[in-house]
């Protein structure tokens, strides 16, 4: 459970430490971004990062689809995606699209068999919730809507959908806007650290320290817990009996301008 009292604020995060920040994870909804849109503060803060030498690499449970985009479009280094399914890096030098994922294309295809069928029993014993959007683009999880473009659901249904997936053998993790539920072992922790072993040749436990992630949400949990600076936007507090682990430090504002406050802080210890 998150104690509100047990969370530091971010100007208590040491100049020295926020000085040795190498690079900055970010999960994406509702972090990055503010009512489901990205908006200019929150994207000028990547910018400002990628100008003063800093990574940027999202770690999101958004699908392949979009994150292909992010890779390509965004001011980031890379991006993990589908909870840690895999990982993607654009080298724009050399226009080339490197794709890692945890699991081979038979695998991914028969695990998408798999979670069709839990599919239609959860859309059938939970009304109102509704399969996600952004569907059509993923490659290893179902996602499930309980709030993004749906009415809220009630936490006792968004618990059930989750209840579902366990019953079926799945995995499932709550976001602030969806149910994820997949076949595997994969996770944003362990995928993050494939990166950056297999990318830049950076072990994450012996350079813990040089680096940042900022969350919202329960399925941000590994990360907060593995990561000593790690940072919970204030609607990370919207959650505050669903975490697993706490962040060790929170931001005044919420969403985006959150993320921006964390990036101003990281910054303004260079000055």
């Amino acid at each position: 459970m998150t104690d509100p009292s047990t969370l530091r604020p971010l100007d208590s995060f040491p100049a020295a430490d926020r000085r040795a920040i190498r690079c900055v994870f970010t999960d994406i909804d509702d972090t990055l971004t503010t009512d489901g849109r990205l908006g200019a503060m929150a994207y000028t803060a990547m910018e400002r990062l990628q100008d003063a030498k800093i990574m940027v690499i999202p770690i999101t449970g958004r699908p392949a689809g979009w994150c292909d985009h992010f890779a390509r479009m965004w001011p980031v280094d890379a991006v993990v995606g589908e909870n840690g399914a895999f990982y993607f890096r654009y080298d724009r030098d050399a226009r080339r699209m490197t794709r890692r994922f945890d699991q081979p294309d038979g695998e991914r295809a028969a695990n998408r068999e798999r979670l069709s069928a839990v599919q239609d029993r959860i859309l059938a014993e939970v009304p109102g919730c509704a399969v996600a959007n952004d569907q059509a683009y993923r490659e290893t999880d179902l996602a499930i809507d309980f709030c993004e473009d749906v009415p809220r659901l009630p936490q006792a249904d968004v618990d059930r959908i989750v209840e579902l997936f366990v019953e079926a053998g799945a995995v499932a993790k709550i976001s602030s806007i969806h149910v994820n539920g997949w076949y595997g072992s994969f996770d944003k922790l362990t995928m993050a650290r494939n990166l950056m072993t297999e990318v830049f040749d950076i072990d994450l436990a012996t350079d813990n320290a040089h680096f940042v992630f900022t969350g919202d949400a329960p399925n941000d949990s590994p990360m907060f817990g593995f990561f000593e600076n790690s940072i919970g936007v204030a609607n990370v507090l919207d959650f505050q009996d669903r975490l697993d682990a706490e962040p060790t430090y929170i931001t005044t504002r919420r969403g985006g301008e959150g993320f921006a406050e964390a990036v101003s802080a990281l910054l303004d210890a260079h000055a």
